[in-house]
């Protein structure tokens, strides 16, 4: 839910780049707000005076073609600095006089890149240094009054500078971790050149969120789907904070639930003394087996599993007298995998972008569609949420369903429930739980032989997954010590039944994905 501030900003304008909402999140990360707007965005709204600098994003086209993404040169003349990234730096150089061609060399991943002329931009940063490139495209020739400030073997105007106008480009990608020094430079832009102070915190979201949530939803009720992670926790605390009675949080235990959580989120959300809203726990996990009775597919299981939830909604939503929002704790990395704008689709079970066909609700409440995961734990905090709540790992909409290879079984449920525990008490113990962004064990469809006292035995194999990530777009695996894993994997095959063999899965993301289906 985008937020209107009357405090100093700095908007990042949207030119189809991945990376967008990453920007303006690291923005925030520097306590000043920041928000991504569309390159259609009128000048006149820009000219807003708690504008302080504007961000051009990248972006899949190229600026010569026909009918690429474009922002004109007016908004050169609003005198506001303006930092250009990567396809917004070629927009920049092009509409201004320069040239802007295909590479002779494409540059995609980890680039040295070499600091040439002392600049505002480049404050505290090595001579050289490494930066995330992602380009076919680069800037030939630059415009006048335009200094070449940053090299690379490949891209010899790897960022520029017009100082007087305050106008820089960079080809490289700044916001992303891999550009080491990145943050840096998003900071000299922020601060130095900007003039921004550290004006926002989590506070100024929460008052501005109640605000829109407020004048979209009126008095009409709101209709949570809970399901007891982290996302929508938050969003029923700052729904509840919004809206109180008028707020309907629905508690699905479908049975894909991991290990005593289902009576955990009772306890917290039925809490009358916390909470103003209405509760309501449903227990649907017949329906849910049913549907899924037979099923192997992955694409498939996490579309009965989107359409159950939404039939279990709109039946409860039914009950309700007058009209009903639908709320939904969907989170950025969310909305990219879920195919937003040109994203391709990774994630199927997020109703993002809109409401599913047929669907009798009045609109979609998304609070924290622009918040990352980190975020989202830091909104949770600073609304009262206990910490066991706030950090706990993360957790997929179709539950233990994509934690499992292959058909779901009540049978099945129960291992991985069992493994998951050890696993989590494990990580807990020797304190890997603090330093891992997530961690679970799956179970995979293989079964192999193994000897179980003097026996011979036919049994599944566990997957254990941990990685560490920044913003849950890329991950890498958490480099465990063998001693815990051969530890976690003793306890796993001697304590739960139907386990002979345990794995652990150390493949990075991309190309893998955090879960395993």
């Amino acid at each position: 839910m985008p937020l209107t501030m009357e405090k100093e900003m700095i908007v990042v304008l949207d030119f189809g780049g991945q990376y967008n909402e990453l920007i303006a999140r690291r923005i925030r990360d520097l306590s000043v707000y920041s928000e991504v707007w569309p390159f259609t965005t009128p000048l006149e709204k820009l000219k807003a005076p708690n504008i302080k600098g504007i961000v051009f994003t990248g972006g899949p086209r190229s600026v010569y073609e026909k009918d690429a993404p474009s922002i004109g040169k007016e908004i050169f003349e609003l005198g506001k600095p303006i930092l250009g990234i990567c396809y917004g730096a070629q927009e920049m150089a092009y509409q201004l006089g320069g040239e802007v061609s295909p590479c002779q060399k494409k540059e995609f991943g980890l680039t040295k890149i070499q600091n040439i002329f002392q600049s505002p931009l480049l404050k505290g940063i090595p001579t050289t240094h490494d930066v995330f490139m992602s380009h076919g495209d680069s800037v030939k020739k630059l415009p006048d009054g335009f200094t070449i400030i940053a090299k690379s073997e490949t891209t010899p105007i790897s960022a520029f500078a017009n100082e007087k106008r305050k106008l820089y480009g960079v080809q490289f990608h700044p916001e992303v971790e891999h550009s080491v020094y990145g943050q840096t430079l998003l900071a000299n832009f922020v601060y130095e050149i900007a003039g921004c102070k550290k004006s926002w915190k989590m506070e100024d979201f929460i008052e501005e969120s109640i605000r829109g949530i407020q004048e979209k939803v009126g008095d009409n009720a709101v209709l949570c789907a809970l399901s007891g992670g982290v996302d929508s926790a938050v969003t029923a605390a700052l729904l509840d904070r919004a809206i109180g009675k008028n707020l309907i949080c629905v508690f699905v235990d479908h049975g894909l639930l991991r290990k005593n959580e289902a009576n955990e989120v009772k306890e917290i959300f039925g809490d009358k003394k916390r909470f103003a809203l209405d509760f309501r726990p449903i227990d649907a996990s017949a329906m849910f087996f049913s549907a899924l009775k037979g099923v192997v597919e992955p694409e498939q299981k996490r579309k009965i599993i989107g359409k159950t939830f939404i039939d279990v909604f709109e039946k409860e939503e039914k009950k309700i007298t007058k009209p009903c929002f639908l709320a939904q704790g969907t989170i950025y990395p969310d909305r990219i995998e879920s195919g937003l704008g040109i994203s391709a689709k990774i994630k199927s079970h997020h109703n993002v972008g809109g409401l599913p066909k047929n669907i009798d609700f009045l609109g979609l409440v998304e609070p924290l569609d622009h918040l990352f995961k980190d975020e989202v734990r830091r909104l949770g905090l600073a609304l009262g949420l206990p910490a066991s709540l706030v950090y706990r790992q993360p957790f997929p909409g179709p539950g233990l369903g994509i934690r499992i290879i292959g058909e779901v079984t009540k049978e099945k449920i129960k291992i991985v429930q069992d493994a998951d525990a050890i696993y989590r008490e494990e990580m807990a113990k020797a304190g890997f739980d603090k330093q891992t962004s997530q961690y679970f064990a799956a179970l995979s469809n293989m079964k192999s032989v193994g000897v179980k006292g003097d026996y011979r035995s036919y049994e599944y194999a566990i997957v254990l997954r941990a990685v560490k990530t920044d913003d849950f777009m890329t991950a890498s695996p958490m480099d465990l010590p063998y001693s815990f894993l051969a530890r976690v994997s003793d306890r796993i095959v001697n304590e739960v039944e139907g386990v002979n063999r345990v794995l652990y899965d150390f493949t990075s993301k991309p190309p893998a994905t955090i879960e395993l289906e």
